[in-house]
């Protein structure tokens, strides 16, 4: 298992000028950073994967689809533009030399109806999404699209660990995994381990996030039975920290945070990678020898 940090805790955006962040995350004692290209037309992919590859860092990258980029549009025209910026994004990925790109991929982020998702809807997702996917097995099979459930304040289309993997097994191609959050899982799931058991081996991707977004360890998460599970399914892939700061005023809108949960964000990430870790290390200590 790596761990990994989520690079909108110190950037808003990541461009060129932002490359040495990576550097500083694996000084932090990081495995991986998982980046978004808010700014497709300037995200640096092929320096990312050669700043990545020089310092030994893993990449993986995640985003939330736009209204304008919403796969389960009524408007067929969105839907299309949507598909189109998908792949690009994956385009992106495979660039970058990412493992993962995952997130919000599947719908637009935010997009409420106001009523329960609808058979249309997940078919649009479901039949966008194979397209989507069938475009990176040909660019670079080795990429996962991380299907990820988020809370219901965030979209009405998969909000549980059961919604992802009937979604990954109605788009049938094997690059498509689930992803977990566990900021989104502690409002949604009625058992932790029981939502790492359903994934199983189609888990893919993971974020650790506190159920108030701050240091891990902080909040009322049950770290140890979560880690336990991920241990009994065998995931072995990234555990990434996903947290934000509050002084980024875009970020803080969108993500609604309000208060600082750190004196800094890198004490978040330090603290928290700490303490991540000796869960790890609790779990997976071989249990002593009987007298």
């Amino acid at each position: 298992m790596i761990f990994g940090i989520h690079s909108l805790l110190f950037k808003e955006t990541f461009i060129e000028k932002d490359l040495p962040l990576l550097d500083k995350c694996k000084k932090l004692g990081f495995d991986a950073v998982e980046l978004l290209p808010f700014d497709p037309d300037n995200f640096p992919a092929a320096k990312v994967r050669q700043v990545a590859r020089d310092i030994g860092l893993v990449i993986n990258m995640g985003y939330g689809m736009p209204a304008e980029y919403n796969i389960i549009s009524p408007d067929p025209a969105v839907r299309k533009a949507g598909l189109d910026f998908s792949k690009r994004l994956v385009d992106l990925s495979v660039e970058a030399g990412a493992r993962v790109f995952g997130g919000m991929i599947y719908c637009g982020w935010g997009y409420l109806t106001g009523r329960p998702r609808t058979e249309q809807e997940w078919n649009w997702a479901v039949e966008g999404y194979r397209e989507v996917a069938a475009h990176a097995l040909q660019s670079d099979p080795s990429l996962v699209l991380g299907i990820e459930p988020v809370n219901r304040f965030e979209s009405h289309l998969i909000n549980i660990a059961a919604d992802a993997c009937k979604f990954i097994r109605d788009v049938g191609l094997p690059n498509v995994k689930v992803h977990l959050d566990t900021f989104h899982m502690i409002r949604e799931e009625d058992d932790f381990t029981g939502a790492v058991r359903a994934a199983g081996k189609d888990l893919g991707y993971v974020h650790a996030c506190e159920s108030h977004r701050g240091i891990p360890g902080r909040g009322l998460v049950p770290w140890a039975p979560f880690f336990k599970a991920l241990r009994e399914v065998s995931y072995d892939g990234c555990v990434t920290i996903e947290s934000f700061d509050p002084d980024m005023e875009r970020i803080a809108k969108l993500c609604c945070m309000w208060r600082k949960f750190a004196d800094s964000p890198e004490q978040l990430a330090s603290e928290g990678l700490k303490f991540l870790k000796s869960v790890h290390a609790q779990v997976t200590r071989p249990a002593p020898e009987a007298a």
